[in-house]
C-alpha cells in the first residue's frame, strides 16, 4: 500500500486532555474483543505500528492499569477515565487506538469483526502482525 493511501486522523478522551494521532489507510479491519475489559469499556481496536502513532498532548494525564500478565499497558486519562490507546499484548509493539475515540471517521470505511478475546490464548496469534509496516 503506497505512503498516500494513509492520512493522519486525530482522537482523544472525552475532557481532552490527551490527544493522538494515528495514520491510517482510507480502509481498516477493527476488532470488537470479546475479553473482560474490552467488552466492559467498549474499546473497538484498530492496531497500528509504532511509526503511524502519535502522542500529541496528555502524556502526563494518562494512569495505567496492567492486569494477567502484565504486557498489555492500559492507559487512562486520569481525569476523565476514557481509554482512547493502548500498548496491546497482542502487538507490544504498537498501538491500539479506539475507532471510537477518533474525531472524524468521514472518508474512514471502518470494517468491524469480532474477536474471541475470551479464549485469548487460541486466538491471539490473528493478531499478531497488526502493528507491522505494510511492505
Amino acid at each position: 500500500m503506497s505512503e498516500e493511501a494513509f492520512a493522519w486522523r486525530s482522537g482523544g478522551c472525552h475532557c481532552g486532555a490527551v490527544r493522538f494521532e494515528a495514520k491510517l489507510p482510507a480502509k481498516v479491519t477493527a476488532q470488537a474483543c470479546n475479553c473482560s475489559i474490552c467488552a466492559k469499556t467498549g474499546f473497538v481496536h484498530v492496531i497500528v505500528p509504532e511509526s503511524r502513532f502519535r502522542l500529541r498532548r496528555g502524556g502526563d494525564s494518562v494512569t495505567t492499569y496492567t492486569f494477567n500478565t502484565g504486557v498489555a499497558r492500559h492507559l487512562f486519562c486520569a481525569t476523565c477515565g476514557v481509554k482512547s490507546f493502548y500498548r496491546p499484548r497482542s502487538n507490544p509493539d504498537g498501538w491500539s487506538v479506539n475507532a471510537r475515540c477518533l474525531d472524524e471517521t468521514d472518508g474512514l470505511d471502518i470494517e468491524i469483526e469480532a474477536f474471541d478475546g475470551q479464549n485469548w490464548e487460541a486466538n491471539a496469534a490473528a493478531l499478531a502482525d497488526l502493528s507491522r509496516d505494510p511492505a
